[in-house]
């Protein structure tokens, strides 16, 4: 448990040191996968698909379809999608927002409302708003905040190591 989280302490660390020598999308991508490694879904144990829905942000996406699509999870595998529709998001595990499609968050937020799915966004703001995880630069450096309300109203279950290492909503 002690190595686990100083193993995403480190991660978190790194990527915070490299956010100015990579990429803002590839940085976004990784810290995607890591968030998925510290969230429980109820149906974990089923076969089937993981589905990662990214909207807004093609550039992440195509990162994300590289580095992680076919790849097993569990029993399931991860599907990265590129959704065409707010409404689309209801169908994933995940939804990652991306800055250009902020404004359709309360329709994402609609489309999720009832079900497990985890939702990403880097949007000020939009953590307030009901998003599970939101991305926000603090004194230049990449943070996250956590809505526990929302992950909780999700039906998810985030590791403490993950909560600690958040800003909390």
């Amino acid at each position: 448990m002690k190595k686990t989280v100083i193993l995403l302490a480190m991660t978190v660390l790194a990527i915070g040191v490299r956010a100015q020598e990579r990429p803002t999308h590839e940085i976004h991508a990784a810290m995607l996968y890591n968030f998925i490694k510290y969230v429980q879904w109820p149906n974990e144990a089923e076969a089937g698909d993981f589905v990662v829905g990214v909207i807004g942000d093609e550039k992440v996406f195509n990162t994300l379809k590289q580095w992680y699509d076919g790849k097993p999870k569990g029993s399931k595998k991860y599907v990265i999608r590129m959704l065409g529709a707010p409404t689309e998001a209801g169908d994933c595990q995940v939804v990652y927002v991306g800055k250009s499609k902020n404004k359709d968050f309360e329709s994402i937020k609609t489309s999720t409302t009832g079900k497990s799915v985890l939702t990403i966004t880097d949007g000020n703001g939009l953590g307030q708003k009901g998003s599970c995880i939101n991305f926000k630069v603090v004194d230049g450096k990449l943070k996250f905040e956590l809505n526990q309300a929302t992950v909780n109203s999700s039906n998810l279950k985030v590791s403490g190591q993950l909560s600690s290492m958040a800003i909390m909503i």
